[in-house]
């Protein structure tokens, strides 16, 4: 079966990561999947990139740039990630749609309160007291993508049933 990416994008805590182990789960069974997790990125591929825009980019060039590497490989790439400048995002579109490589972005649009309410690594209440200055969505920009294959809002839905949703459309593009 052929490789491709499937590319979540969306604030600190909308579900990225919860998803992707779920969508991964699902498919693992008969098929090579790798997700490749924002934090565990930034920790071995990243660590000596800030948090600047340029940073930023560049880590999401690095991750694109391994994703595509998978996928060209026959491996699932599930990528949790916030990538929060659409240029970065588009940069990496255009990688994969230059080598061939299917590239699924899915939006996951849960709403900032929301996000705020479920503060899993605790960055929105260290930006509340103060300890924690460009938090994507609150005091650093967050551009949504204009044109996702799929957009999904965790708001009410298990993490299963949008792993499903995304599993449906990667079933409709044949790449499940």
């Amino acid at each position: 079966m052929n490789g491709a990416t499937v590319w979540l994008t969306g604030l600190p805590s909308a579900g990225k990561s919860t998803i992707a182990r779920a969508l991964a789960e699902r498919l693992r069974p008969g098929r090579r999947v790798e997700v490749l997790d924002g934090d565990e990125i930034r920790a071995h591929l990243s660590p000596g990139l800030g948090f600047s825009r340029e940073d930023r980019i560049e880590n999401v060039r690095r991750v694109g740039w391994l994703a595509q590497l998978l996928a060209r490989n026959g491996v699932l790439a599930v990528v949790p990630v916030i990538a929060p400048y659409a240029e970065a995002r588009r940069e990496v579109r255009a990688a994969h749609e230059a080598a061939g490589t299917p590239y699924l972005e899915v939006y996951v649009a849960t709403p900032l309160d929301t996000c705020a309410q479920r503060d899993v690594k605790g960055l929105y209440a260290r930006r509340a007291r103060g300890e924690l200055t460009g938090l994507t969505g609150v005091d650093d920009p967050y551009e949504p993508p204009e044109e996702p294959e799929l957009t999904v809002d965790t708001r009410g839905c298990a993490p299963a049933g949008t792993a499903a949703q995304v599993h449906a459309a990667l079933r409709e593009r044949g790449l499940a």
